[in-house]
């Protein structure tokens, strides 16, 4: 049902994508032939490889908190706000491939200098920028946390000081060793078989979920006599307080705008239609992960679930072999993932530092290496950098996913095609305003913690 839904609603304008797009971008005459663009290369990328990229760029360590958000929110209003948010962001891809598609560019600064001239074009950038730092810092995090404790059970000794054990050093040689060559990859696409890989990790831990639901028979009972809170057994509709701080935490659990455009330009036989295609298949594929991994999870442990689903699983026995092995293949998966949101960064910083010098493989490999080095950097010596990536991810995702697409096809799509006031510029109008109350309801509840002295939770993305 989701998925008719979502490829109705984003393939109804396709009439007027027709008129506006000509299967590749749209010519530039220069003395009869086409301009050079930035972006403008032929695509190699198969379409299933392409799949594989922007669910990677969507599966975020957010996944883990899903479990918990259910339990804040109930089974029913968390199934409608997972579909109503899937449905939202296929309608945001569809915003900017339309946009896109208009003035025959694919690269979201690009995008931002043809609305609001260079200024659009620095705000794009910083953004795309700010919030993939933010992702790419998260997911060492847990490599740095989470590594040391997997490898001490694999070698079932005590942490005593060793260097092996140490998270500094570990996330500098899985950066070195893993991430960097990765992200020194000439083009996104060939990124695509370790996403698949990446993907396939996720999958056993859903599966692994899934088999512990019936392996686990509620073995935190003493938690629901702790807390009158916690409501013993399943509950379908809303049953705490805290279930206004899901809506952002599932609002967020789609952000992959920054890498659509790139996948987009790398598509073999790119038109709108097809990349909306691959669009709507990551979102249907994660959506259902989404769920099944909410599910389970919460069905496993009720009202005793944690914000991190394998903390909980530690809790009933840290000698499990399947966990462990679960936690390994998540740590996999995030590892994984850091390249394809490097890539993204790279190309904002060259649309501002470089728009208009080709590729060289001096630049490419130059900035990836400071990426990587500033990163590590944030994760070693800023332990208590949560907030701040609050901070920016309550601004940067709202930006990405809703305001941003919305004001660039408002400004970009000709008022000879879309008058101001017909219905597609209305709805880009109301999608970009909803950003704005995501945005503000995201940076109030981080607020109201800070004063209260609360945990926030879940992750992000």
């Amino acid at each position: 049902m989701c998925c008719k839904v979502i490829f109705f609603y984003c393939c109804r304008f396709d009439g007027l994508d027709a008129m506006a797009e000509h299967e590749e971008f749209l010519p530039h005459k220069t003395g009869g032939k086409k301009e050079i663009h930035f972006t403008d290369f032929e695509g190699k990328t198969s379409f299933g490889m392409s799949i594989f990229n922007l669910s990677n760029a969507i599966m975020g360590s957010g996944i883990l908190g899903l479990a918990f958000a259910m339990s804040n929110t109930g089974i029913i209003l968390f199934l409608v706000l997972l579909v109503f948010i899937a449905i939202l962001s296929a309608y945001s891809i569809h915003l900017l491939l339309r946009s896109a598609g208009v003035v025959g560019i694919r690269a979201y600064e690009q995008l931002g200098n043809r609305a609001f001239g260079p200024p659009g074009k620095m705000l794009a950038a910083c953004v795309i920028t700010v919030h993939n730092i933010g992702a790419m810092s998260s997911y060492l995090f847990i490599i740095k946390s989470e590594l040391p404790l997997v490898i001490q059970a694999f070698l079932d000794k005590e942490n005593t000081g060793e260097w092996f054990l140490n998270g500094n050093y570990l996330i500098i040689i899985v950066s070195a060793f893993i991430i960097l060559p990765l992200a020194l990859m000439k083009q996104l696409g060939y990124l695509g078989y370790t996403s698949g890989f990446s993907l396939s990790c996720m999958v056993f831990f859903l599966i692994s979920v899934i088999y512990k639901k019936f392996n686990i028979s509620c073995p935190l009972e003493d938690l629901h006599h702790n807390d009158s809170s916690i409501v013993r057994g399943v509950t379908y509709y809303v049953n705490r307080t805290k279930t206004a701080y899901t809506v952002p935490i599932l609002a967020f659990a789609f952000v992959c705008h920054p890498e659509v455009l790139p996948i987009y330009t790398e598509l073999r036989d790119a038109t709108k239609k097809r990349m909306q295609s691959v669009a709507n298949i990551s979102i249907l594929a994660m959506f259902v992960m989404y769920l099944l991994t909410a599910l389970f999870g919460y069905l496993t442990f009720y009202g005793a679930v944690e914000s991190e689903l394998l903390h909980t699983y530690s809790r009933v026995g840290s000698g499990d072999v399947l966990i462990l092995c679960v936690r390994l293949a998540v740590l996999v998966a995030v590892t994984l993932t850091v390249p394809v949101v490097l890539f993204p960064i790279r190309r904002a910083l060259l649309q501002i530092l470089f728009p208009d010098k080709p590729f060289h493989w001096v630049r490419h490999i130059a900035i990836a290496f400071c990426l990587v080095f500033i990163v590590n950097l944030l994760v070693i010596f800023v332990p208590s950098i949560r907030d701040i990536f609050g901070i920016i991810g309550a601004t940067s995702a709202p930006s990405l996913i809703f305001i941003l697409p919305g004001i660039f096809y408002i400004r970009i799509v000709p008022e000879e095609q879309e008058p101001l006031l017909s219905r597609p510029k209305i709805q880009a109008t109301c999608f970009a305003a909803l950003g704005f109350i995501f945005m503000v309801m995201s940076l109030s509840f981080i607020i109201t913690d800070w004063v209260t002295g609360e945990s926030r939770s879940g992750g992000g993305h």
